[in-house]
């Protein structure tokens, strides 16, 4: 990115505080009020704040489910450039004329983002494509206030209302976000690993990308039918579409359930601009088509059997477009994530809340069975509803809430994990609101359990553990006779830990010091008074006498501050 100048950088700076001031934007978000007024600041001040907003929409640990629905808004009413913009821009990437690279361009976008906007085209051989183009001056203005927002954390800190969240966090995630939508690379290597993984899985299709003619500021994808499922979402569910909502919906949940448990790498921005719908036509090639579901293979000495089962999928098709923004997680970590799904599914709340804390990081001492139980109080209402049912946001906003009063933090890759779903679970929940997520994750909880369930290794651990006890027990007679030995000369020792134990003896040794300190300043004040009372005729003992109570005023306007502020700190 090139350098600004200091003076871009203080304009930029006078600019932002006048829109922030107009909108009293400071005081709406530190109390979590009037979003709209928020909304409409971020989308005057440009990309940066654009994006801002849309990663905090699916942030339910941050702001309130007010601000979340609001900040979804921000996908769209973006500006758009004139053409003549865009063609210069174009022509200076290639650094040759449009028409040696396109044969047809469309001069209107048929979508704009906070970073570029998208036009269709046709290449010389006639395909279709979609062409993402950088709006001017984005990197520029990205790099000026990322130069802002960095030099304002030194003034945030300072503020107390915002202590429950971490503004250097919250600027690391926007900054990664923000230079990995505007480095074209890293979307075209997402797109090129998501189209592998997950194109014709069942009705589920991915874009080609075409990195030949992408390039610093543009991306070329294929051209793909469709429109947003937001046009489907809008429509009143009947008898008639319930069937085709429940199995977008359902195919939606068991996709993305693939995408992490399976391929460990799932699209972390699936809000409804970025998936499309569209219904196919019987004289389209795909019309009947068939998706293999079973396949046996069986190798007798040299003759090897194959079968394939295969059924029809049904003529329409969900498309995911945007890879901007990805998600990767480590088997260890996948892993973790679920026996969560495994333990909703038996609905024990102490066995979820084991899960929990095997993909938390411990920010201080954590009282493990409070937190079982408080988190079995708070999910228990929540286990036999339906996704509609449920206000997602605020039931995640609770749990992170409880997490954090526990010293608990999720880790980096859960947290963007459960962005991505909550911006999912938004789309199915409108499809289907009688959904219910067990009923999804009960399949994949009986597949997951055999895939990991391995007889011979768990016979193998068992018979070296009977073989091991085998060993042990001949020794247990000597070992009592030990113990009998120690207790009967007095040299046991039985030790007892209270709960909050740690607490307790802190409070006690403050306790303890308050009174010495009380002892030590009552002995000097009552020390000064005899100094002061027999010393009219000395003036330097008078004068120790004196410096004496001034200490003592002293010590005491200390520990009357000290107690007011622990008192109003409560």
């Amino acid at each position: 990115m090139p350098n600004i100048t200091s003076k871009e950088k203080r304009d930029r700076l006078l600019f932002i505080i006048k829109v922030l001031r107009q909108h009293e934007v400071l005081r709406n978000f530190l109390k979590q009020k009037d979003p709209k007024e928020v909304r409409l600041a971020l989308e005057e001040l440009g990309p940066t704040f654009i994006k801002a907003g849309q990663l905090l929409s699916t942030r339910p640990d941050l702001i309130s489910p007010a601000f979340i629905k609001e900040f979804r808004k921000l996908q769209d009413n973006v500006q758009i450039d004139p053409f003549t913009t865009v063609k210069k821009t174009l022509e200076a990437e290639y650094n040759c004329p449009l028409s040696d690279i396109f044969l047809q361009f469309d001069e209107r976008p048929f979508a704009s983002g906070s970073i570029g906007q998208t036009h269709h085209a046709l290449l010389h051989d006639h395909t279709p494509v979609v062409v993402k183009v950088q709006h001017p001056n984005v990197s520029e203005l990205v790099e000026t206030d990322l130069s802002l927002f960095k030099e304002a954390l030194r003034i945030l800190k300072f503020v107390p209302d915002l202590s429950v969240i971490d503004p250097k966090e919250i600027f690391t995630e926007i900054q990664t976000s923000l230079l990995t939508e505007i480095d074209t690379q890293i979307e075209i290597k997402n797109g090129i690993e998501f189209y592998r993984l997950n194109n014709n899985d069942g009705i589920i299709r991915v874009p080609k990308v075409y990195p030949k003619y992408s390039a610093s500021k543009i991306l070329v994808n294929q051209a793909m039918p469709g429109q947003s499922i937001k046009k489907l979402i809008a429509t009143k569910a009947t008898e008639t579409n319930k069937p085709l909502r429940t199995t977008l919906a359902k195919t939606l949940v068991k996709n993305f359930i693939k995408q992490v448990f399976i391929d460990n790498y799932f699209h972390a921005d699936p809000h409804p601009g970025n998936i499309l719908f569209y219904q196919l036509q019987p004289d389209d090639p795909e019309y009947n088509e068939l998706q293999p579901t079973h396949q046996f293979k069986k190798q007798l000495k040299n003759t090897s059997i194959e079968a394939t089962s295969a059924t029809t999928l049904p003529p329409y098709r969900l498309v995911y477009l945007d890879f901007g923004m990805m998600g990767h997680l480590t088997k260890n970590l996948a892993d973790g994530i679920a026996q969560i799904v495994i333990a909703l599914n038996t609905k024990d709340t102490r066995q979820i809340g084991k899960a929990v804390l095997a993909v938390c990081n411990r920010t201080g001492p954590v009282d493990e069975e409070d937190f079982y139980n408080e988190l079995g109080v708070f999910l228990t209402p929540y286990l036999n509803l339906g996704l509609g049912q449920i206000d997602l946001s605020s039931l995640l906003f609770s749990i992170v809430n409880l997490c954090r009063k526990n010293n608990l933090q999720l880790k980096s890759e859960v947290t963007l994990l459960i962005k991505a779903f909550a911006s999912l679970e938004g789309i199915v929940a409108a499809l289907d609101p009688e959904l219910s997520l067990m009923e999804v994750a009960r399949p994949f909880a009986r597949e997951y359990f055999k895939k990991q369930f391995n007889v011979k290794k768990s016979l193998e651990e068992l018979g070296f553990e009977l073989y091991q006890a085998s060993k042990a027990a001949p020794k247990i007679p000597l070992k009592f006779e030990q113990l009998l030995d120690i207790l009967t000369q007095g040299q046991g020792k039985i030790s007892f830990k209270l709960k909050d134990q740690d607490k307790l003896l802190d409070r006690l040794e403050k306790i303890v010091n308050r009174v010495i300190l009380a002892i030590i300043l009552a002995a000097l004040i009552m020390s000064s008074s005899l100094l002061v009372q027999g010393s009219a005729a000395h003036p330097a003992i008078y004068n120790i006498g004196v410096l004496g109570y001034l200490l003592s005023a002293i010590v005491v306007i200390i520990l009357i501050i000290s107690e007011l502020h622990r008192h109003f700190k409560k």
